[in-house]
């Protein structure tokens, strides 16, 4: 984070003119399950989708709402992911519009709407009404950390963060909250984020900031290599900041004050991977380009023979350059250097794709930390990328074995 970019609380209402609310409407067995995101005014809208071919309901009919450009509510539930459910499926979805627009006072089409978890049930239409009056009558600003317990299903944190940057000597804020812990791989989306900002700033411009910044941070999370059905990206910009039309220098500053929300929670998703106890960031550096760092990066991240060398803190780096080597990009394996780190130290293991001798005690010691990162310089360039990604436990068969009972 740059001294231009400070972190705030308060979460997805840090923003001027959103509230939200989280309630328990009974599609789980007690935990909260559907929430709702409110702007004050209409907000211009920007998203990208799951590449899955298998859509959700929810993810088509809200892309045909974005299609205005324009949204002022978000509604979500957890517990059921109203997938593959057929033509009922997109009947239930566009009444949960309709409900929450008559509830937030705004039109059908300015509803975003997103659901989550077990595929192929009808989704339970009289718990979602009446779920959604509820939380419409418990809108609030203090209701965004509510909005983000209940968007989980297997997370075991809440994912949310608040930052505040300013442009144009107008202070202007950027929040998001996330889910995200299965089911998780680099082929947009990679799980639910919505984002809120009271920026001013034109669409055209908010997609291509959106778009940019998933590519370097979603895109690049990595826990067990499946891409869900029901997966999104949403922003919304209210412009209750009232800045300026922003310059080409001020877009840059969006755009990495955006980047810094979607890092956070980008981190915050894989460290909360199904059971995981380890994060693992992967930095390739000296790529020939940006683009043949990112594969290798999400390759290594990956890689469940890594994950699961990082599990057992066996400093099998071979796994490493091995993944780096199938990722499609043109690495050349006599030039790299890697490196594995953590608050226990840093240790290289290879240098030109050949080994060095190492302390097996120091790399146990780096490799039984909670936060690992493994680096790859390829030393053919100056481009670097990053990904995360986490280890590979018996805990994670265990929750995914038994997901639907």
């Amino acid at each position: 984070m740059t001294e231009d970019i400070q972190p705030v609380a308060g979460g997805i209402t840090a923003p001027q003119g959103f509230t939200a609310a989280g309630v328990y409407a009974g599609l789980k067995k007690e935990k909260k399950d559907l929430a709702l995101i409110v702007s004050s005014t209409p907000a211009v809208a920007a998203a990208v989708y799951t590449r899955n071919r298998v859509q959700a309901a929810p993810l088509v009919v809200t892309r045909e709402h974005l299609k205005s450009g324009l949204a002022r509510a978000i509604v979500v539930n957890s517990g059921n992911a109203n997938a593959c459910t057929g033509e009922r499926g997109y009947r239930d979805a566009r009444e949960m519009a309709a409900v929450t627009a008559a509830a937030a006072g705004c039109e059908p089409w300015q509803v975003v709407v997103a659901s989550t978890g077990v595929i192929g049930v009808p989704m339970p239409m009289d718990k979602i009404r009446e779920g959604i009056q509820t939380a419409s009558r418990q809108l609030a600003v203090a209701g965004g950390s509510d909005a983000a317990t209940a968007i989980m299903t297997t997370d075991t944190i809440i994912k949310e963060t608040a930052v505040q940057l300013s442009l144009g000597g107008v202070t202007v804020t950027i929040a998001g909250i996330a889910k995200g812990s299965g089911m998780i791989h680099p082929n947009m989306g990679t799980m639910l984020c919505f984002l809120t900002t009271d920026a001013v700033i034109d669409r055209d411009d908010l997609e291509q900031a959106l778009r940019a910044v998933v590519d370097r941070t979603f895109n690049m999370v990595t826990v067990d290599g499946d891409t869900s059905t029901n997966d999104m990206a949403v922003i919304l910009a209210n412009g209750c900041a009232g800045n300026a039309p922003l310059t080409i220098e001020e877009h840059a500053a969006f755009r990495a004050g955006l980047e810094d929300v979607c890092r956070q929670l980008a981190r915050l998703i894989a460290r909360d991977g199904e059971g995981a106890t380890k994060l693992i960031t992967v930095e390739v550096r000296k790529a020939a380009s940006e683009q043949e760092a990112r594969l290798a990066a999400r390759a290594v991240a990956g890689s469940n023979l890594v994950k699961s060398a990082i599990f057992g803190a066996d400093a099998n780096w071979g796994r490493i350059l091995c993944a780096a080597g199938y990722s499609g990009a043109a690495i050349d394996p006599e030039r790299v250097d890697i490196y594995l780190e953590s608050q226990a130290g840093c240790e290289q293991m290879a240098a030109g794709g050949e080994p060095l001798p190492f302390s097996e005690e120091k790399a146990l010691a780096i490799l039984q930390e909670e936060e690992i990162v493994i680096t790859l310089d390829l030393n053919q360039g100056h481009a670097c990328a990053t990904a995360w990604g986490c280890d590979l436990t018996y805990d994670y068969v265990k929750i995914n074995a038994t997901y639907r009972t």
